[in-house]
């Protein structure tokens, strides 16, 4: 049995109209999708850019760059176990107390998860702290968020590596 013509106009406009549509949907999500490998990867080069400038105040003991950086809710697990806020960590270097000589970064990967970029690495540190040598080989992972466009360090946890030669560089 064939549909009378005044029925077929109407499918075929119809089905014209829904793949449109279907059509019109698959190409306004492409260039959203299409562009978060490109945002991630300028995420990616920021934070690379804030751990070159967090190494450089370290070592030259820049507090003022060091308070820019920090989160005011940084929480910090030192190698010893010991928690840190932003206001201890900037008092230490203020006093002179923790004293970076020199500090190398080398395996370092940064994951970006939307608005939290997860950064670890390897250090080399030559330093002291207080009366205590910090020097050696730690490895660590340092958080960002990303709170009103800027990028802050909000976390970081630092292990020390006692037997270099044994441990696996993955």
């Amino acid at each position: 049995m064939q549909r009378p013509a005044s029925f077929r106009k109407p499918l075929k406009a119809t089905g014209a109209c829904l793949l449109l549509l279907l059509f019109g949907m698959c190409a306004l999500s492409m260039p959203a999708h299409a562009a978060m490998p490109h945002r991630e990867n300028r995420a990616q080069k920021e934070v690379e850019a804030l751990e070159a400038q967090w190494r450089t105040a370290q070592i030259t003991n820049d507090v003022k760059t060091m308070d820019r950086l920090l989160a005011d809710d940084y929480i910090g697990i030192s190698a010893n176990g010991t928690i840190e806020t932003k206001a201890e960590i900037l008092a230490q270097h203020r006093s002179g107390t923790l004293e970076i000589k020199q500090l190398d970064f080398t395996d370092t990967k940064v994951r970006v998860y939307g608005d939290t970029a997860v950064v670890t690495s390897r250090a080399e540190l030559t330093g002291t702290n207080g009366e205590s040598d910090v020097s050696g080989e730690y490895r660590y992972t340092r958080v960002y968020n990303r709170r009103f466009g800027q990028w802050k360090i909000v976390s970081f946890e630092a292990s020390h590596v006692h037997d270099a030669s044994s441990r696996s560089k993955h």
